[in-house]
């Protein structure tokens, strides 16, 4: 009992005669033995570091898209639209290394700038379906009973629409955004964090480490989130290496339909959209490279959660 209210934050006061807290303790402490394990689990795996390659790639790209796009990605020239890839000018240069849109603007620099949106949107919607998510799903598997059934049917009446037709009915009505599809990804996100997190606290809830903090007095806002909530951490850290792969797809998908960003705005699913007309005259560039960017990313995002889930799972940390 004592190494458990030792561990978990609590502490005993002799000289006042009863149990204490101690000073707050991190969800998370930092040990080098786990990053030592992440780094020699990475350098035996070969995938996962071509992986993290790319998303190190694509992330560089995004941060320093000014310095590295050689022309402004909305500037016109229909005089030079519909250039093919690699092709030269009369010295031997090469003008636009991917070629140019249908409307002459370089599709280098527009898959550049495109993969700024394209990474915000995905990581700041898992960050709010994130946290929507898991703060409701402990919330409900600790309180259990009328909580739990009302936060649970709203999961439930969620499910039962699908994800792009609601995104659709929200965006018409708020108009398209940046600011406007975050959210909108990020609600449609909250499900499946909610139901993990909540079997994961049914599961901790009536252990002993949760049985001695309340022994002690401790709040239940406390116990959620020094004693429950690192403890389920580790499940919903994949769900989110997976869910960031999908909210580039949707946002790829909404782009394409013209409710995503607006068109001033180059992302990778708006630039497949303005690129229909020219798949149907046998132009390939302007969709093959936007489409492949997004295919290298989501891989890589998957294949590194794939990673993540096997480092993460205790079972398989001996083999």
């Amino acid at each position: 009992m004592r190494s458990l209210i030792r561990v978990y934050g609590w502490r005993n006061r002799a000289s006042e005669g009863a149990l204490m807290p101690a000073q707050p303790v991190s969800l998370i402490p930092p040990s080098p033995s786990v990053w030592k394990r992440a780094a020699h689990s990475l350098l035996r795996a070969k995938w996962p570091i071509l992986a993290l390659f790319i998303l190190g790639t694509v992330t560089f790209m995004a941060l320093f898209a000014p310095q590295i796009a050689p022309k402004d990605p909305n500037r016109q020239n229909l005089v030079e639209r519909l250039i093919e890839p690699l092709k030269t000018n009369e010295k031997g240069e090469i003008v636009y290394l991917l070629g140019t849109d249908g409307l002459g603007r370089d599709l280098w620099s527009r898959i550049i700038y495109g993969a700024q949106v394209s990474l915000a949107v995905g990581i700041m919607a898992v960050m709010v379906g994130g946290l929507m998510g898991t703060t409701l799903g402990v919330i409900a598997g600790y309180r259990g009973g009328l909580v739990d059934d009302i936060i649970m049917r709203l999961a439930d009446i969620q499910l039962a629409f699908p994800f792009i037709l609601l995104a659709i009915m929200i965006l018409v009505v708020l108009g398209p955004g940046v600011w406007n599809l975050i959210p909108v990804l990020g609600i449609g996100q909250w499900v499946t964090y909610a139901r993990i997190a909540r079997g994961q606290t049914i599961s901790q809830r009536e252990k002993e480490y949760v049985e001695a903090a309340r022994c002690i007095g401790a709040r239940d806002r406390r116990i959620m989130l020094q004693a429950i909530l690192p403890n389920v951490l580790a499940p919903l850290i994949v769900i989110a290496s997976f869910n960031v792969a999908s909210a580039i797809l949707a946002e790829a998908s909404l782009s394409f339909l013209g409710l995503g960003v607006p068109p001033t705005v180059p992302t990778w699913g708006g630039i497949l959209n303005e690129s229909r007309d020219q798949i149907l005259a046998g132009k390939w560039w302007p969709a093959f490279f936007p489409g492949l960017a997004i295919m290298l990313t989501v891989l890589s995002l998957n294949i590194l959660g794939d990673w993540l889930r096997d480092f993460l799972d205790p079972r398989l940390r001996g083999r």
